[in-house]
């Protein structure tokens, strides 16, 4: 075996990420909020980018400079006659900004503004904020009461009477210490009396979650329709009553981009509004022109940064023709879906929309991420128009999320004392035309919270 060194030329093509190009898909992935938060990060960064306040505010000038010119005729022609009374006029509601909040109340300091109103002495007062400081998320108490008086060093009939003002508070059933003591405080709250009732919620909870109607029946010794009237009028019932509070901070969702119509036609809108429009620094782009052969470190600080910016212009620009590209492919292949609605929704893959727009699927993917449109239908995620879909006798194709609704529609008209098991509703969409298993209609019931046939009957 003979081994040599030699020399030999090739030529072969590579992508290299450069941090323009880095900076590029990571502008075409954010959300227009997002993209609002990153180019003010930019205009803080590099001096050469400022807004373009001239695309901004021209109209308004205007406007205000057309205000501000006053028509003495019509003016004269309203005060001609001041004894005559003026008609009352339509006062509108303008909408503010105070209307939008940036964190919810969360449960405990719902539950100590309540506490505010009562007339507690001071020892009431800390075994109080004592419990409530132990009442999680869902509204229960996490700690014991013989815990509670260890750690209060007071008697267990305080904390219990302390407890008990605690479980009058809103929401309805807060501080309990089990799922059927919450549900008791409710009933009690309800003004309900029936003994048997209070029976079955402490008893056979378990059986009523396992849908054993019947068993329950035969060990209280009522008949079936009964106790599932009491089922009927548990499941009423809050069994998280602190679930609806939060402190998280609230999150309103701006649509990148408004799909409206216009007789038969759809006007595609990209949503950049709120981005702020940029521009080139005059002050320093004169700097490049002036500079001498000496201000070699002045020189290459600009250029660095003019490229900079020129390139974070470039990359928005491309972000905005992308995603109107995918949205206008998203309008002409989910047509009916814009005409009629979510049953007419058809299969559709990232690969289909790339080919269509000739990109690279990734390219879409990137441009589809956490970001949603406004339809005449509501507003949707991106990736909600991107699902699978199951064959029909017609040779089309059927999404699954139209036939979730189709579900839901044969479900919701079936016969209460006879529901139709998983089966039957495979039955029905291949009559139907949808080619569908048994197993799929499962996995589709069971994804949208509906119950099975047992617990969906009704005696």
């Amino acid at each position: 075996m003979n081994i040599n060194y030699g020399l030999r030329l090739e030529q072969t093509q590579k992508l290299v990420m450069t941090p323009e190009l880095r900076q590029a898909i990571k502008i075409l992935q954010l959300s227009s909020l997002e993209l609002t938060d990153y180019v003010n990060q930019m205009l803080t960064e590099n001096p050469l980018i400022e807004i373009n306040e001239e695309e901004i505010y021209p109209r308004q000038e205007k406007e205000q400079k057309k205000e501000a010119e006053i028509d003495w005729e019509d003016y004269l022609q309203e005060t001609r006659d001041l004894s005559e009374p003026r008609q009352p006029q339509e006062v509108k509601t303008e909408f503010s900004f105070e209307n939008f909040i940036t964190r919810g109340t969360s449960l405990h300091e719902y539950l100590l503004s309540q506490l505010g109103y009562l007339r507690l002495n001071r020892e009431e007062s800390r075994i109080a904020r004592y419990l409530i400081g132990n009442i999680d998320s869902s509204g229960y108490l996490a700690v014991t009461v013989e815990q509670a008086s260890l750690d209060l060093k007071t008697t267990g009939e305080k904390i219990e009477k302390v407890l008990a003002v605690i479980q009058g508070f809103d929401p309805i059933g807060v501080g309990a210490r089990s799922l059927s003591e919450c549900l008791l405080i409710q009933l009690k709250q309800k003004g309900v009396s029936d003994p048997a009732l209070y029976e079955l919620v402490e008893k056979h909870l378990e059986n009523i979650a396992a849908g054993k109607l019947s068993k329950v029946a035969q060990v209280l010794n009522l008949p079936i329709t009964k106790v599932q009237e009491m089922a009927d009028l548990i499941k009423t019932l809050n069994p998280r009553p602190g679930a609806s509070f939060g402190g998280d901070d609230v999150r309103y969702i701006v649509p990148d981009v408004l799909v409206e119509r216009i007789d038969n036609d759809y006007i595609i809108l990209v949503n950049d509004n709120h981005i702020p429009h940029l521009t080139i620094n005059k002050t320093y782009s004169a700097i490049l022109k002036k500079s001498s052969e000496a201000d070699d470190v002045t020189r290459g600080f600009v250029e660095n940064k003019l490229n900079q910016a020129l390139w974070l212009i470039r990359s928005i620009e491309q972000r905005r023709m992308t995603i109107y590209q995918v949205a206008s492919a998203l309008v002409s292949m989910q047509r009916q879906f814009f005409d009629h609605g979510i049953k007419h929704l058809k299969p559709l893959t990232l690969k289909q929309v790339a080919e269509r727009i000739n990109v690279h699927e990734s390219t879409v993917s990137r441009a589809t991420a956490n970001k949603y449109i406004q339809t005449p239908h509501g507003i949707f995620e991106f990736k909600f128009f991107f699902n699978s879909g199951l064959n029909t006798d017609k040779g089309e194709s059927a999404s699954s999320e139209s036939i979730r609704r189709l579900l839901q529609e044969i479900i919701r008209e079936e016969n209460p004392c006879k529901p139709y098991s998983d089966q039957k509703l495979a039955d029905i969409l291949n009559s139907r035309g949808i080619r569908i298993a048994r197993r799929t209609v499962t996995k589709y019931r069971e994804g949208m919270g509906i119950p099975n046939t047992g617990f969906r009957k009704r005696y």
